[in-house]
């Protein structure tokens, strides 16, 4: 590591990653070994190691954001830096980046063009009013396939070119040909354009940015010629229904302190979320030319979940991979309801499944390959956690059905006493949830201690948390099955549709809820009075599960509700930072978003972008990988800053 980026060390980083594989094994061990006790009554039978295997995976996965939770908590309890564990002080003031030429990309596929207009000045004009503005440039990268939402989109760019005319440049681009998604948009960006750009900020349809933040992030990779990407953390904002206030909340409570767990474990390979991220160009294009895995979709063909895959590929060729937990101005949208967001967790399921075939690709740095498994687990233990309360239900039918055999063999001169193991089963069930709600709990009181008046004070922000949890509980069988269905009608062969989020608070109407979920009240009604009439007590211990499922319908209707969100906003309920104190770039978001004030002329036409710089970007291999040819791309980023800033 060069003295330049000896700000960013991270001390006893083999400890840190050895200490947290020892608390989270030993926790689980721990969890899998009371498990056993409990079935093990006559023996385990098969059905019973089956449910203790799906058990022990669940359980080892849930406990890693338990023991990532507690290190968030005391990390940012104490003010350390997660990766550097040096003292916090007050921010700094943001310094002069120097000489660079960063583009803030927006890649959009038929989104809404007044919306993506709004945002994007909001960025742009908060962007205008820091001191260092000197050197950014922002291109709109249009996959859009719909002519009547283009004729719209390029009016609109049209008229943002026209208002931050001549202080900021935005240029406007609209492909022929839409292949490789958002990655191949980001590609053709960077083989036309590259060179023309030191850093490439990423930004979705919904990001917004403050300008102080932008600064910044050029500053640090500036200064820090070795690494290749910081991902900030982008908290949701602007949601009015209850389903997207419940998100939003939870995300501003929780994000900040899981994301700093991670950063003290993870070190210099970190994610890249796809958004809301700085890209050194030269890196990015020299690693992250993504080919096409082998197969037909869903699991082959194009590599959905870019992100993920682009980390690991620039952190393979030795540039470093940041997570900053720090900058605060980094925002998005998220879907106003549960099918919406139950939508973009298809394509998200989709592409993590193909994560796992990367597993074993050659010169993988250890942490990506472990995020690769991650992001498939995210979605896989809800299946798993599915097929283990079927077999758990048919085995406590079994169970209450059958009758015990003292005397398995003739000869037996001892009878075979059943071995109550009840004293396990209270311990486990609490322990279990302490895992899975602690993270809730200490972002809780992390926001108690530090910033209740954000919340709005402490017996809002109490309330609050007490309402998200036991929303969050209510949701989860249903979440459950939808994934579950979604990665089954994968492995069916069932490719996913590239469509725009649907990001306006709306309500749903009961037929559509109805329609989404009849088949999940059907199995929460099934599995209800099975239970109840074949295993009485296993029918309480599973009413959580059918009971969520039972109200599917009402619950996707009722937390559409623009109207019961404003309700909750007006009583101070689910309140967050950002409305209690919006830094100025929402200010004028919340100005600026949505209205038809913001369209253009329909004869508005973009000005052409400007004269291409091309760049070669190769194609990545998955199953070769010389390590020695990673050292002339590391070598770049010692010259890439002495390169003039357009060639």
């Amino acid at each position: 590591m060069s003295s330049a980026d000896g700000s960013l060390r991270a001390p006893w980083l083999a400890a840190r990653q050895a200490l947290v594989a020892l608390l989270v094994l030993a926790t689980t061990a721990l969890g899998g070994w009371a498990m056993f006790e409990i079935l093990n009554v006559d023996g385990i039978t098969p059905l019973q190691g089956i449910v203790l295997g799906l058990f022990v995976i669940i359980f080892g996965w849930i406990t890693v954001a338990f023991w990532t939770a507690i290190i968030g908590f005391l990390l940012r309890l104490t003010r350390r830096d997660p990766l550097t564990l040096e003292r916090l002080d007050s921010p700094a003031p943001t310094s002069d980046p120097g000489e660079h030429c960063t583009a803030l990309v927006m890649p959009i596929h038929n989104e809404d063009p007044e919306r993506v207009a709004g945002g994007l000045e909001s960025t742009c004009r908060s962007l205008l009013d820091q001191p260092h503005v000197r050197g950014f440039e922002v291109f709109v990268l249009s996959d859009t396939r719909d002519e009547a939402i283009a004729r719209r989109e390029q009016a609109a760019i049209a008229g943002l070119q026209r208002r931050l005319a001549p202080e900021l440049a935005v240029h406007y681009r609209r492909r022929d040909d839409n292949r490789g998604r958002k990655a191949g948009n980001l590609a053709d960006f960077c083989r036309r354009w590259g060179h023309r750009y030191d850093y490439l900020v990423v930004l979705d349809a919904d990001s917004l940015m403050g300008g102080e933040t932008l600064v910044s992030l050029v500053a640090r990779m500036q200064a820090h010629p070795g690494v290749g990407l910081i991902q900030t953390v982008p908290i949701p904002v602007g949601a009015c229904s209850v389903f997207g206030r419940f998100t939003q909340f939870a995300a501003a409570l929780h994000s900040p302190l899981l994301a700093t767990g991670r950063c003290f474990w993870q070190g210099d390979a970190a994610n890249f979320w796809g958004h809301n991220a700085i890209l050194r160009t030269r890196a990015y294009m020299a690693c992250c030319g993504l080919p096409t895995l082998s197969g037909t979709p869903p699991l082959g063909g194009e590599i959905l979940s870019h992100d993920f895959v682009e980390a690991a590929l620039m952190r393979r060729a030795g540039w470093r991979v940041h997570l900053d937990v720090h900058l605060d101005e980094s925002h998005e949208e998220v879907p106003s309801h549960l099918l919406a967001f139950a939508r973009r967790d298809r394509r998200w399921i989709q592409g993590n499944l193909q994560h796992l075939r990367l597993l074993g690709a050659r010169g993988l740095h250890p942490m990506s390959r472990l995020h690769f498994l991650s992001g498939a687990l995210a979605y896989l233990t809800s299946l798993l956690w599915g097929l283990m309360l079927v077999v758990s239900s048919v085995d406590a039918i079994g169970r209450a059905q059958g009758r015990h055999e003292f005397f398995p063999t003739g000869d037996q001169l001892f009878p075979d006493w059943p071995i109550a193991t009840s004293n396990l089963m209270l311990p486990l069930l609490i322990s279990t949830g302490v895992i899975l709600l602690l993270p809730k709990v200490l972002g809780c009181l992390l926001s108690v201690i530090q910033r209740p008046g954000a919340f709005g004070g402490r017996a809002r922000l109490l309330a609050s948390t007490l309402l998200e949890i036991a929303f969050a509980i209510l949701v989860a069988p249903l979440m459950m099955l939808l994934h579950s269905g979604f990665i089954l009608g994968m492995l069916g062969g069932h490719e996913v549709r590239w469509d725009a989020q649907d990001r306006e608070g709306r309500p749903v109407p009961w037929g559509e809820a109805f329609r989404h979920t009849w088949l999940a009240t059907l199995i929460g009604a099934g599995w209800a009075a099975s239970t109840y009439l074949l295993a009485p007590m296993f029918f309480w211990w599973l009413a959580p599960v059918w009971g969520g499922l039972l109200i599917a319908a009402p619950l996707v209707r009722v937390s559409s509700s623009p109207t019961l969100g404003r309700w909750l906003t007006r009583v101070g309920l689910l309140r967050v930072p950002a409305e209690a104190t919006p830094p100025p770039v929402l200010r004028r978001w919340a100005l600026a978003t949505p209205g038809p004030s913001m369209a253009s002329t329909p004869v508005a036409r973009p000005a052409p972008p400007p004269p291409e710089a091309p760049g070669e970007m190769p194609l990545q291999s998955f199953v070769a990988w010389p390590p020695a040819s990673a050292r002339p791309i590391m070598a770049m980023n010692h010259t890439a800053r002495s390169a003039p800033p357009h060639e």
